[in-house]
């Protein structure tokens, strides 16, 4: 890409959205290796960001790399104002009386403006743009009710782009510790192999709640199916391999029996240097399932128990 072109307004018409050849999409994670290249050296991060579009979750078209330019200008020789990913979610839609139907949401990934570029207005441009494609995108694969966006940039900058922010999305931070004799404790690890079956169960039981009657108001839910799974773990395999020579064989923990079990899916981000900042290393938590709610205030008592052993 040629950055010393003259730049377009935001708004001008010859400013349009589209997706990039094999050389702009180089240029494009080139770019933001900065932002999110974590543990990784720059021919790393560039081979993980193309492994990536192949995993499940994104391969055949389920995740798409958007980039806003000039229209004018030729592939490969055209400026990347800013960019981001979208991927397709199988999603449950349910009324209050339980009626549940099965569409899709996308969602809006690694939105990056080329430093040098920014203030001038076109990441929402790109966000505009994306705000009237994403309706109809993909609509072979199901009716697309709206999509969701997850910043780490704080709340208002979205907000004023359309992207309402959840009232209730909360992060909980536990420091780590040695925890001997899991076994012991009744807690099993939770391999590849196990994660079809623990997926299928939890989307059973989802299934359920959301085609019972509710006073609430209208229930959506992203399916947290196994793509959903494999794309972090294949990432988490990928850095493992390039950083330690070797992949985490444990994908999560379950603790009791059929019927009453509570489930965790985690996966592994490693952010700093081994050598200088392993603190910024992080064990995120994918999914917690607790197969048996019961308003009961023993069974909570116990199920809190099991909690607290599993975390």
């Amino acid at each position: 890409m040629n950055d010393t072109l003259v730049l377009p307004e935001a708004r001008s018409p010859d400013v349009y959205l589209t997706h990039p050849t094999s050389g702009e999409f180089e240029a494009i994670y080139s770019l933001n290796f900065l932002e999110w290249g974590d543990a990784l050296s720059l021919p790393q991060y560039l081979e993980e960001s193309a492994f990536m579009t192949n995993v499940p979750l994104a391969k055949e078209g389920g995740m798409t790399v958007w980039f806003l330019t000039d229209k004018t200008l030729a592939p490969d020789h055209r400026p990347m104002l800013c960019a981001c990913e979208t991927f397709r979610n199988h999603t449950f839609l349910s009324n209050r009386q339980g009626h549940l139907s099965e569409v899709i949401t996308h969602s809006v990934a690694s939105v990056f403006c080329n430093p040098p570029y920014r203030r001038r207005g076109y990441a929402t441009r790109l966000l505009a743009k994306l705000a009237t494609i994403l309706p109809s995108w993909q609509s072979e694969s199901g009716p697309c009710i709206g999509s969701v966006l997850f910043s780490d940039v704080g709340k208002t900058f979205y907000a004023k782009r359309g992207w309402h922010p959840f009232p209730l999305n909360n992060q909980i931070e536990l420091d780590p510790m040695h925890v001997p004799n899991l076994s012991q404790a009744g807690i099993r690890f939770i391999v590849e192999k196990d994660l079809e079956q623990f997926c299928k169960d939890d989307e059973a039981m989802i299934r359920e709640a959301m085609t019972s009657s509710s006073s609430s108001k209208t229930r959506i839910m992203i399916v947290p199916d196994l793509d959903h799974m494999l794309w972090h773990l294949r990432k988490e395999e990928f850095a493992c391999k390039k950083i330690f020579g070797k992949q985490p064989q444990f994908k999560g923990a379950v603790t009791g029996k059929p019927n009453d079990r509570i489930w965790v899916i985690w996966t592994h981000r490693y952010y700093g240097h081994l050598h200088t900042d392993p603190l910024d290393n992080t064990l995120y938590i994918l999914r917690v399932v607790i197969e048996n709610r019961s308003a009961d205030p023993e069974q909570r008592e116990h199920q809190v128990e099991q909690m607290r052993k599993i975390l």
